[in-house]
């Protein structure tokens, strides 16, 4: 069964930021999630374009290796990249609501 964006985000869902006690979906730092079609042996390459709360963020290369291997152990995953972008920077209004619930922000 093919891998799909939405498979992936909700993989990505198992990931966090360590200073922030959510999610890095809810937390909306995924900006894209690029899924190839299927090669011939039945893998897919996975690209995933995110960024960070802030372009000083010291755990951004942890983040990034946590995204790397939750995405590697998804069944047909035969790669995957991370790419961090800094534009459009990262702000308040992308956390999601159950974000903002959780830290408190409604």
């Amino acid at each position: 069964m093919a891998v799909t964006q939405d498979d992936v985000f909700t993989a990505l869902q198992d990931c966090y930021d360590p200073e922030i006690p959510v999610n890095i979906v809810d937390l909306g730092l995924i900006y894209e999630i690029r899924v190839t079609p299927p090669q011939p042996a039945g893998t897919q390459d996975v690209e995933v374009v995110m960024t960070m709360t802030s372009p000083g963020c010291p755990s951004h290369v942890m983040i990034g290796d946590q995204v790397k291997d939750r995405v590697h152990k998804m069944p047909g995953v035969r790669d995957v990249k991370v790419e961090v972008v800094w534009m459009p920077p990262w702000t308040p209004e992308r956390l999601s609501a159950a974000a903002k619930k959780q830290l408190g922000i409604e």
